[in-house]
Parts: structure tokens; C-alpha cells; sequence
């Protein structure tokens, strides 16, 4: 069967070997999409592509029926920031990522919005649609930017529908930007996915504030918070206070299983990705039946 036929599920995998290896892991792993960091996500120093790189990642891509990839940014930029330092850094960094996904052809560029720094969610807001706006006018590519939501920590922008939506209009690139909604985010942020009647009442209020179709992927985890509890801690599917009610009504969910969905759930003794799929797999089957 055709990826093209199948729900495009995969999770974030290592390139510590080499950038075209993913391909390889993913595939190993039962993956019909994945993310990737193209760069040390925890520094600011990187080498540039060459040729070698693109090339390969590009020949993988063609003998593959990876129909989307995703990539996500380094940790370390705040584009929410208006310190002018930290402002120019990480809208550098923005500008390169972008580029580079152009470069690898890599569809989706997450990205994480930052701190505000007490200057307010308003100002926030603006530097991080400043930034996205800067990096699109640069790319001569097809690279979409995706603002992931956030749990709500303190001075967080993004936390709230709303800001998402303001955030996309103030941008002004509606056909290169969207929303990757992390599951375990939204959670700890406050909106209850833990049984159907939550996710209808919770989607719903994505539908009215930003719009369905700007979701264009999904960060699929479970988490180890409460809900409201603004805590960004990921657990395996259906481990945590989600739970597995949640994600099959999650999953059930109108055009859901029309994105790519990424799993970010942790590496430890707990359950492996294998069996983190083959649990999302048979919620899936359960759904059906």
C-alpha cells in the first residue's frame, strides 16, 4: 500500500549519523513521516549544507514514499524576545533554518515562540510575526513555518489560540505559515483532550480561533501533568493524563489523520517507539471497529 493511503504517523528521529540516515531509521522504525533537527538544536555555532548533504538527502527522498517531512528549529532562538541581541541571533537563526529546508526540500519548518521577557504577550506576538515574515521574504523556497503551541509557562507567547491566530495574520504569509498543535502543550496549557466531549469542546475553540485549516501537523503526546498544570513534560501515548480514551477521540477527530503526526514521547525503559506506534496503531483500529 501506498504511503499516500496510510495516516502519516512518525516520530522526531537522530541524524547523528548523517542527515540522509533518517530516512533509514524512519523506515526501520515502521514510520510514514518523521522530523528531523537539521543542526545541533542546542547551539548556536553551525556548518553550513554542501552539496554532498543536499544531494543525498534528496536521492533518499526520491526512493522514498515519504510524502511530507518535518523540521524543527534549535532550541535556543527566542523570537519572541525584544532584547535586541537575542532578537537579531534568533531571527538569524530563522532565516537559515528556513533556507536550509528549502535547500532539502523539507516541507515544514516547527517552530517554538518563545518568552516575551515581562514585556508583554502583545510585543511578543509582533517580533515573532516580524521574524516569520522576515524569513519568508528571504526564501525563494516553498518551506512552510508552523507555529507550535505552548504549555503556558510563564511569559510564554503562544499558549492561547488567539495568540496563535494574531501571530498568523500579523505575519501576512497565510500560504506559507500554519499551526503544529502539540497535544501535551495544549494539555498543560488548559484545554482537556481527555475523553471525546473534551476533544469536540477543545478542537472547537481551535476551529472558531484559528481555523482548522490552518493546522497543517501535529506533535502527538501524552502528559506527565495535570491539565492546566503548564508543565511541558511528554509521556508515551496513553500513559499519561491524556490517556487513551483522549486519543482515540483525538485521532477521531475531523481531519486529523489528514496531517502528519509526530510523536516526541521519551526515550527510556518505560515503552519503546515501536510500541508507541503500534499503541497509536491500535487505537486507530479500535476507531474502525
Amino acid at each position: 500500500m501506498s504511503v499516500d493511503n496510510k495516516p502519516q504517523i512518525g516520530f522526531h528521529v537522530s541524524v547523528s549519523k548523517s542527515l540522509d540516515s533518517a530516512f533509514d531509521l524512519a523506515t526501520e522504525l515502521g514510520c510514514t513521516t518523521f522530523q528531523v533537527f537539521t543542526r545541533n538544536p542546542r547551539g548556536w555555532n553551525f556548518k553550513p549544507l554542501v552539496d554532498d548533504q543536499i544531494a543525498a538527502f534528496h536521492e533518499k527522498r526520491k526512493n522514498s514514499e515519504f510524502r511530507y517531512l518535518i523540521d524543527h528549529m534549535p532550541y535556543l532562538p527566542n523570537l519572541a524576545s525584544s532584547d535586541k541581541g537575542t532578537m537579531k541571533k534568533s531571527r538569524d537563526a530563522l532565516d537559515a533554518e528556513v533556507r536550509r529546508c528549502d535547500d532539502l526540500g523539507i516541507e515544514f519548518l516547527v517552530v517554538h515562540l518563545g518568552s516575551h521577557g515581562g514585556k508583554g504577550a502583545a510585543a511578543g506576538m509582533r517580533n515573532i510575526a516580524g521574524a516569520a515574515k522576515h524569513a519568508l521574504g528571504a526564501s525563494e523556497g516553498k518551506t512552510t513555518i508552523l507555529l507550535e503551541n505552548m504549555a503556558g509557562q510563564k511569559n510564554c507567547v503562544g499558549a492561547r489560540f488567539e495568540e496563535l491566530r494574531a501571530i498568523l495574520d500579523q505575519a501576512g504569509w497565510p500560504e506559507r505559515m500554519g499551526v503544529c498543535l502539540d497535544t501535551c502543550h495544549a494539555f498543560a496549557a488548559g484545554f482537556d483532550l481527555a475523553s471525546k466531549a473534551a476533544v469536540e469542546e477543545s478542537m472547537g475553540k481551535f476551529d472558531e480561533l484559528v481555523g482548522l485549516e490552518h493546522l497543517l501537523a501535529v506533535h502527538l503526546n501524552d502528559s506527565k501533568g495535570p491539565i492546566g498544570s503548564h508543565l511541558d513534560r511528554h509521556e508515551h501515548i496513553g500513559l499519561g493524563k491524556i490517556g487513551p480514551e483522549g486519543f482515540r477521540a483525538f485521532l477521531g477527530y475531523r481531519g486529523i489523520l489528514d496531517r502528519p503526526i509526530i510523536m516526541e514521547t521519551p526515550i527510556d525503559d518505560v515503552r519503546g517507539q515501536e510500541a508507541d506506534l503500534k499503541f497509536v496503531r491500535k487505537l486507530l483500529s479500535d476507531k474502525k471497529s
